[in-house]
């Protein structure tokens, strides 16, 4: 417990109502008795490599084996996804339209837990003459994965403006920011840290739009929409609630201190092997979208991004909106 007991002290310490962290306030997640419970639940976290993953490097960082918890980090989403629905993997960090997919077609399968991470995407060009979406008619976009947010998203985007582009998903997202460095491609919706690569290594880039901005503008809300949730695997949920909860306090905590330490982040997110170099990940994290919503409060956020995906391709979400068992 060394390590949930050490978490819950800082997080009382480091503010949480600081509005610069964009942090969702809500009831504790974990209480006296459930701190005071000395179970020997074996938890086992998967964390995806990339800029999803450093608002865990701390957990990375310190040793919480004495909570019973380890840590696996995965190349993508597709790699952790069996081991999280088989039960090796308890708690998963997924796109939340993959986990509504797995809900909706494997019996409720998984379930979501908490948003770690919103909209933090841009687009980047040398084209000053881009300022909106309408200015993108005619212009051929590479875009960062098919099937993905970023693809749902700019169709939305296409559609609302009443424009027609060619969105273009051959180059691998790694390979788009050097592309448009090298003058390969004009237009790129990437996003972080590939936003920050781009700008950072030539200052002839810039982030055009932003994307998160485009969607509020668009749709007429705030434009927030997950992109990254924390998912449980059902039946651990079910049997150790508790132990999601611990899992749930030391993640907000940590996801708190990267936003606050961002350079001490970008270095562990390094040297934990996250495949982000100290450099770019620091200067991405305040663009990173970080944040931390109990699944039950962010309900409303999930089904904005999920809607998209439905309108678009129903079978992306696995055919329908998930019911109230999807938020745990």
């Amino acid at each position: 417990m060394k390590m949930i007991r050490k978490v819950l002290s800082a997080i009382v310490m480091l503010s949480l109502a600081s509005a610069s962290f964009s942090l969702s306030r809500h009831d504790a997640v974990v209480d006296d008795d459930v701190i005071a419970e000395e179970d020997a639940v074996e938890t086992h976290v998967g964390v995806l490599s990339g800029p999803s993953g450093i608002p865990m490097v701390y957990c990375l960082e310190n040793d919480i084996e004495d909570d019973g918890v380890s840590f696996e980090i995965f190349a993508g989403a597709n790699l952790l996804l069996p081991k999280l629905i088989s039960g090796e993997i308890d708690i998963g960090f997924l796109p939340p339209n993959v986990a509504a997919k797995v809900y909706n077609a494997n019996n409720g399968a998984v379930v979501i837990a908490a948003v770690a991470g919103n909209g933090m995407m841009s687009l980047v060009t040398r084209d000053q003459s881009v300022k909106s979406i309408k200015d993108l008619a005619g212009k051929t976009i590479s875009v960062a994965g098919q099937g993905a947010t970023p693809d749902y998203m700019m169709r939305y985007l296409l559609k609302a403006n009443g424009i027609e582009a060619t969105l273009d998903f051959s180059i691998p997202n790694p390979q788009i920011a050097p592309s448009l460095i090298a003058g390969k491609i004009d237009y790129a919706v990437v996003p972080e840290p590939f936003a920050t690569v781009a700008t950072m290594k030539d200052k002839s880039i810039i982030r055009a739009i932003n994307i998160q901005d485009a969607f509020a503008s668009a749709s007429g809300t705030d434009g927030v929409f997950p992109m990254t949730v924390i998912a449980v695997n059902a039946a651990f949920a079910k049997n150790h609630p508790n132990a999601v909860k611990k899992f749930l306090s030391a993640s907000e905590f940590a996801s708190i201190w990267a936003l606050s330490n961002a350079e001490e982040a970008g270095k562990l997110a390094e040297k934990n092997g996250l495949g982000i170099a100290a450099p770019i990940a620091t200067a991405a994290i305040p663009n990173c979208a970080y944040t931390f919503k109990l699944a039950k409060d962010a309900k409303a956020d999930v089904e904005k991004i999920l809607k998209i995906f439905l309108d678009f391709d129903s079978a992306s979400i696995g055919g329908k909106l998930p019911d109230e068992g999807f938020y745990f």
